[in-house]
């Protein structure tokens, strides 16, 4: 097995944890890349002025470079260094920050009731949800937010090296409307919402003054919700199957929703691993990595190290003093993180409200491909697996 393969696996903490006891980091010779498995490693790494979010030599991976998708990704604050990362981030940060728990949990209620049958059709709640709440969040009107959810969906197969020609394609598509969209709220200033108001301000506080970039960036966060979101929702909703008395204690105690949420992305990480870079020769504990190297970072493992986290394999619905890699760590940590805690959470509080009194039809899964990310795909016994 390699560590991009575990990521879809039934089980891949065992495999996870072997690679731990060989050591916290290591150079795979047959990957040609170092993999951090250990919270130090993975700490270290992400921490590192020198181990960058993007080779130097390759800012855009050449497969969409040339396209509308790839303009957008050269403008992610989170696919760069610098000034192009700090500017939009101190100006989206302190809006991500300032948004309400109850503001959320408003937005989703109505969201909701526009899903198709979110009990039964799990993939609208996994994709759909999350990506209309941020779109309504930033001021999209509600007859958008489906065909936005899609957009979404669309342009985030660029960010995989798994996507086919025609799934590129759809990307571009996808990010060349949903920048025409953008662009035609912000020259809006009557739409403007409270959210967005933040943002402006922020734009002024800090004289950043780039408006491709701020579009960009405003995908960016629909672009980081999906994905990331969907598989947080269905690890959880994994999680309340595999243990159904679990469902009757959220349903009779819904405000341990969270604290189940928060657990799971620990647990049973979305994102099981990322990249990182090597600007230039660094030393990492005892290892000497050198400029043009490839670090392998595994979030999920080191959820799941008990150096961070003391009986790690134990879904802990109340565990203290939690540690999470799973948003990232150091200068590049997802500045949404609590906001894709709240959405996930009131996701299912929204399921958990929606089902029968006695214990629910199960569900089997299996997960989406993908190298990196671990998102169910649910379907009944008698319905042909994707």
């Amino acid at each position: 097995m390699t560590p991009f393969e575990a990521a879809t696996r039934t089980d891949p903490y065992i495999y996870y944890s072997g690679l731990r006891r060989q050591n916290g980091l290591l150079f795979d010779t047959d990957l040609r890349l170092w993999i951090a498995s250990s919270a130090i490693a993975v700490e270290a790494i992400l921490g590192h002025p020198d181990c960058r979010v993007r080779p130097l030599n390759e800012p855009i991976p050449p497969a969409i470079a040339q396209g509308v998708a790839g303009m957008i990704f050269g403008r992610l604050m989170r696919m760069n260094e610098g000034p192009q990362h700090l500017c939009p981030r101190m100006a989206i940060e302190p809006a991500l920050a300032s948004v309400e728990t109850d503001s959320i949990a408003d937005i989703v209620s109505r969201v909701v009731e526009t899903l198709d049958n979110p009990v039964e059709n799990l993939d609208e709640l996994m994709f759909t949800l999350p990506v209309s709440v941020i779109a309504a969040l930033i001021g999209l009107p509600s007859s958008r937010l489906q065909e936005v959810a899609r957009l979404t969906r669309n342009f985030v197969a660029c960010l995989s090296p798994l996507s086919n020609e025609t799934q590129l394609d759809e990307a571009n598509s996808g990010a060349t409307r949903l920048s025409q969209l953008f662009s035609a709220l912000l020259s809006n200033d009557d739409e403007s919402s409270r959210f967005l108001s933040h943002i402006w301000s922020g734009c002024e506080a800090t004289a950043w003054t780039d408006h491709d970039a701020l579009i960009a960036n405003l995908i960016g966060l629909l672009s980081q919700t999906c994905e990331a979101t969907a598989g947080l929702i269905g690890n959880t909703l994994v999680a309340l199957h595999r243990n159904l008395d679990l469902i009757k204690d959220m349903q009779s105690t819904p405000m341990l929703v969270a604290d189940l949420v928060e657990e799971v992305a620990r647990y049973d990480s979305p994102v099981q691993n990322t990249r990182r870079f090597v600007a230039k020769r660094c030393t990492i504990g005892s290892s000497v990595l050198e400029a043009g190297d490839t670090v392998l970072v595994l979030l999920a493992s080191a959820n799941r190290d008990p150096y961070a986290n003391p009986d790690p394999d134990r879904l802990l619905v109340k565990r203290t003093q939690r540690r999470t890699f799973s948003f990232g760590s150091g200068r590049h940590q997802c500045p949404g993180q609590q906001l894709a805690l709240t959405i996930a959470s009131e996701a299912i509080l929204a399921w958990l409200h929606r089902q029968p009194a006695s214990s629910p039809r199960p569900y089997l899964w299996s997960y989406l491909p993908s190298l990196n990310g671990r998102i169910p795909y649910f379907y009944r016994d008698r319905e042909t697996q994707q």
